[in-house]
């Protein structure tokens, strides 16, 4: 498996998919900051297992090694336990030449590296991901934020790693739920611009490394064109309008975030099928696929249970929506939309068999 390259404005970085990276951390660490001292940012789950194994890699690189700890779930994306993190931070005494690590899924990407950010202005940060989800989507091209009560990553900040380190071994510690999560990133990375990639998870035959490079090259290209997501890199939001709106509304707890993006793709693709833009037939060919890695494909929330969520999305310019749609699998595009031209479209095909 070759290492990839990431490049952005701020400078490149990169992205080691190898069995056994773990223990590389220390030797990655020393080459992307002059500091000697590096908090470990993890979850209460993730640590047991691999905590150890990056602790004694950085030591043996000669850093002072402390962590910071908080429960796993996406209610940790929050602004208590961001405070949380600058009081350890302080503590530890990290600098501007020191080192944040964030090891866990996407949450703790998210929190550790708005953390990683903003405090002193800026720290090198090390992506450490440990789900499917965080590996081929949320550890790379920089977005970090936490929730608000009025929306998912609403705070946050657009700041690059100095490198990611993907171990594929550590998700055989994963559930199947927790596997199909990621899953519904990869099919949505095959739906908008891979249909090599679709059709590979459509028939199940596929090997797992290969996926992971393969949807982490289509991030980077498109990152690398585009790293402040004012065009081309809306389109890897493909189904999550919708889901992030459904996480939003059922307070981040009845669904996952793989689940809701699942749901929110079916409604993207029924949206494009109603308007005649997106190809008969492929809501129904998504539904299966999804169905195939037990991931939902509809809520019994109502429409406008979500409406005042979908109105608050980031993608919302005025009074219009950046709504993404694919013309077929592997080609999606962005649709200009009034926001009662999205409602009333929803209102046709919402949930519709």
């Amino acid at each position: 498996m070759p290492d990839l390259l990431a490049n952005t404005a701020g400078g490149d970085y990169q992205i080691l998919i190898r069995k056994g990276a773990l223990a590389k951390t220390g030797e990655i660490a020393s080459g992307v900051c002059t500091g000697r001292r590096a908090c470990v940012v993890s979850d209460e789950n993730v640590w047991p297992l691999y905590g150890n194994t990056v602790q004694t890699s950085l030591e043996v690189a000669g850093f002072t090694v402390s962590n910071a700890l908080v429960p796993a779930g996406e209610a940790s994306k929050s602004m208590d336990k961001l405070m949380y993190l600058y009081e350890c931070f302080n503590q530890a005494g990290i600098n501007r030449a020191d080192l944040i690590v964030a090891l866990g899924g996407g949450v703790i990407g998210d929190l550790a590296g708005f953390a990683a950010a903003t405090w002193l202005r800026g720290v090198p940060l090390v992506q450490i991901p440990t789900t499917l989800l965080a590996q081929v989507d949320s550890s790379i091209g920089g977005k970090t934020a936490i929730d608000l009560p009025f929306g998912k990553n609403l705070a946050g900040a657009f700041y690059q790693p100095q490198a990611v380190i993907m171990d594929p071994s550590v998700l055989l510690s994963l559930s199947r739920g927790q596997m199909a999560d990621g899953m519904a990133e990869v099919i949505k990375y095959g739906l908008i611009r891979d249909d090599n990639l679709f059709e590979q998870i459509e028939s199940k035959a596929y090997d797992l490394e290969w996926v992971l490079e393969r949807c982490v090259r289509t991030k980077i290209t498109v990152v690398s064109r585009d790293e402040r997501d004012t065009g081309e890199r809306m389109l890897l939001n493909f189904g999550h309008t919708i889901g992030h709106a459904i996480e939003k509304v059922t307070a981040f707890s009845r669904y996952t975030h793989g689940e809701a993006v699942a749901i929110g793709m079916v409604a993207a693709a029924r949206v494009g099928e109603f308007l005649g833009e997106t190809a008969p037939g492929t809501s129904k060919r998504i539904i299966k696929v999804l169905e195939s890695y037990q991931l939902p494909v509809a809520t019994d929330l109502s429409l406008d249970d979500i409406l005042p969520a979908i109105a608050s999305d980031k993608k919302n310019v005025g009074s219009r929506l950046y709504f993404v749609l694919i013309k077929e699998t592997g080609q999606a595009y962005l649709k200009p939309m009034k926001k009662s031209e999205l409602t009333d479209v929803l209102r046709e095909v919402w949930q519709d068999a």
